[in-house]
């Protein structure tokens, strides 16, 4: 990188140009009131909280001199977006775009630039090349490092860690050569670098210690979905067991589990969590815990100096996430230039893209509280692949989780941040569509509060966005440039088009047009058999040589029919199961979907056959009857699966929710009915 503005500078030379940069040459360094006035704030980190933070205080405080110090030698970018870039989504350069600072003479930038420590007494750090630099204030976001297992074998060529830009372009490198990849770490992080080097049909294998995915984050049943869908992609995954060490002579080849089993390997990915850097805080005998110990004004135990983000700790919590981390660079931005703020801690929620399905989570989770503490609501659509679970304590929301999209996950998120309570009428509502608010409250996302989250990944708010809005963002790429929402999973993206006016439909189900077109032709024979009288008999005179009737007349072919028949509806129930039961959620559900309905058409071809498209009498028409309810209610909610997206999303959903309960009701005096006809059949 060239040496300028956003260049390297030499250690050696950055004293003397930091003091000409901010005091100028005619500075007399005696006048020590001038000094401490004219002294920069210095932040060291160029993270996100960093970056939040030197954005925010100058935008508070144009005229206070700011310098901000990185250790990489490179522009500031959006760790975020990562994976993205690793797995291919968007270029190397666009991880840049919104990370610069402004161009304005009170601010400076150092890349490539150390600090070793910090002489509290003097104020000022101290560089890797030996020069100090003075500061005002200082602020500390020196982020976290990978925390590595110790196991032997961590330091084999071939085993890389996924952390930072140098990490990420390693990888990048790494991918094409890679055949057999092992990612140590079921968390975020190991999904995220997974799903990104899968490429060129690589054999990847996640292996998580604890019994399930997003354990942290998600319960049994949520991770067992997840679990299923990054399956589906052809990722294997291994649960509830840990690597005991990494062999290979010259380079890794191949990875020892704790249960004995041995994994082939020509690379290893490390994404077993984090741990916050505090050894420059530590050195100069600052309070430190799990991270560097801060208060509400996020300032630690000395006056001066402030810790954000990833290295800091405030009221026993570390947040590793992006958001909290932006919080408090905004929060320690206000307390510098002088305005009242005080940071009470975050939720910590995560919402985010993993393997393209919408995970969530925020709050309390159920299995680190107290038994009995907190009550739970459940929420389950399997057929769609939706999941969802709050927790409440004293009639207020204290936890949500899940997966699958849910249009209303910011506004139930700020309801945790919040503490909101839920009341009866909602609780009913969750229970029965999954909803805690009624469709038209839900739809406008420029009704929601301006603190509300509407991109989880960079913390933008429905307030940021209307501002953005009213500046003259007029389009979602607009909006996307200036606030940087949407540019990391893209869940989001519904919601701007909601801010913006603009109409957002969904793209039609897997498999669409054969379900259409097998759900019509059922609906439509059904219909017919009911409407229309039955085919006629052979006339007893008649000499021709087959007589069509027989189908009806024999009895041998009867019970071909019949059993055909009946084997057929016990096909389609037991596909049906797959909605229902969790061990058999393997295959993509649209699969499952289209072999139910292709078995319910070929269901009404046997019927026709058997009885000729005679309704019958007794037993034998209120068996007819139900049965062809059934066929058609199931063929009507397998149409409007396939062309709902063509819809409103909330007439579809009530329109599903009727013609599913049908679909239910029908099937259930089935059994009954047709023990019924097969006893007169055979013993009368």
């Amino acid at each position: 990188m060239p040496a300028g503005r956003f260049g390297q500078r030499r250690p050696s030379m950055l004293l003397r140009a930091s003091v000409d940069f901010f005091f100028g040459s005619r500075l007399q360094m005696d006048d020590r009131s001038t000094l401490n006035d004219r002294l920069p704030v210095i932040v060291v980190g160029a993270g996100p909280a960093g970056l939040r933070f030197s954005q925010r205080l100058h935008a508070l405080c144009p005229a206070l001199p700011l310098h901000l110090i990185g250790a990489e030698a490179r522009a500031p970018y959006d760790r975020v977006r990562l994976s993205s870039a690793l797995a291919g989504d968007c270029d190397w350069a666009s991880l840049e775009q919104g990370w610069a600072l402004p161009e304005h003479p009170g601010l400076q930038w150092s890349p490539g630039v150390k600090v070793t420590a910090i002489d509290r007494n003097a104020h000022q750090v101290v560089l890797a090349g030996g020069d100090t630099l003075r500061y005002r204030q200082l602020v500390l976001a020196t982020g976290s490092t990978p925390h590595v297992p110790n196991i032997p074998g961590t330091d084999l060529p071939g085993v890389y860690r996924f952390r930072d830009a140098r990490d990420a372009e390693q990888l990048s490198a790494r991918r094409v050569r890679s055949r057999r990849i092992v990612v140590l770490g079921g968390g975020l992080l190991g999904l995220e670098a997974a799903r990104a080097m899968r490429r060129f049909n690589t054999d990847i294998t996640l292996v998580e210690h604890s019994d399930r995915l997003m354990s942290r984050q998600l319960d049994i049943t949520a991770a067992a979905l997840l679990h299923e869908q990054v399956r589906a992609l052809g990722l294997k995954v291994i649960v509830d067991d840990g690597a005991l060490a990494l062999h290979g002579r010259h380079a890794v080849q191949s990875v020892a589990l704790r249960s004995g089993r041995s994994l082939p390997a020509d690379t290893v990915i490390i994404a077993t969590g984090i741990v916050p850097n505090t050894a420059l805080a530590l050195a100069s005998g600052l309070p430190i815990g799990r991270g560097i110990k801060v208060d509400d004004q996020l300032r630690t135990g000395d006056p001066d100096i402030f810790a954000i983000g990833e290295c800091a700790e405030h009221d026993g919590v570390v947040y590793g996430l992006v958001a909290p981390c932006l919080e408090q660079g905004a929060v320690a931005a206000s307390v510098i230039a002088g305005t009242p703020a005080r940071y009470r801690g975050s939720v910590d929620g995560t919402r985010l893209k993993v393997m393209k399905t919408t995970v969530f989570a925020a709050g309390a989770h159920p299995d680190r509280s107290a038994t009995g503490a907190f009550g739970s609501l459940i929420f389950k659509d399997p057929a769609n692949g939706h999941y969802r679970r709050l927790l409440h304590a004293r009639g207020r929301l204290a936890g949500v989780l899940g997966v699958g999209d849910w249009a209303e996950l910011p506004r139930a998120m700020d309801a945790v941040q919040q503490g909101q309570r839920i009341g009866w009428g909602q609780r009913w509502r969750f229970r029965r569509s999954g909803q805690l608010w009624p469709a038209t409250e839900s739809a406008s996302v420029a009704a929601w509060p301006a603190g509300t989250t509407v991109c989880n990944c960079t913390g933008v708010t429905r307030g940021t966005l209307s501002e953005a809005v009213a500046a003259g963002c007029t389009t979602r790429a607009a909006l996307a440039e200036r606030t940087r929402a949407s540019t990391v999973c893209g869940s989001c993206i519904p919601l701007l088009e909601s801010l913006l006016g603009a109409p957002y439909r969904p793209e039609p189900v897997r498999g669409a047009t054969p379900l259409l077109g097998m759900a019509a032709l059922a609906s439509l024979v059904a219909a017919l058999i009911t409407l229309l009288p039955g085919v006629p008999y052979v006339a007893e005179w008649s000499s021709q040589g087959w007589r069509w009737d027989a189908l009806w007349r024999d009895g041998f072919i009867k019970q071909v029919t019949g059993f055909s028949l009946a084997g057929l509806a016990v096909a389609a129930l037991v596909l049906s199961l797959r909605k229902r039961i969790a061990r058999l959620a393997f295959g993509h559900f649209a699969l499952w979907r289209n072999l139910h309905v292709a078995l319910g058409l070929a269901a009404v071809g046997a019927l026709l056959l058997h009885t000729g498209g005679r309704l019958g009498h007794g037993v034998n028409a209120l068996l007819m009857g139900i049965f062809l309810l059934l066929i058609i209610a199931g063929g009507a909610a397998a149409v409007l699966a396939a062309t709902e997206h063509r819809l409103a999303p909330a007439q579809a959903k009530r329109l599903r929710g009727g013609l599913n309960w049908l679909h239910i009701l029908a099937f259930w005096p089935l059994p009954v009915l047709l023990g019924f006809h097969v006893l007169k059949t055979y013993y009368y």
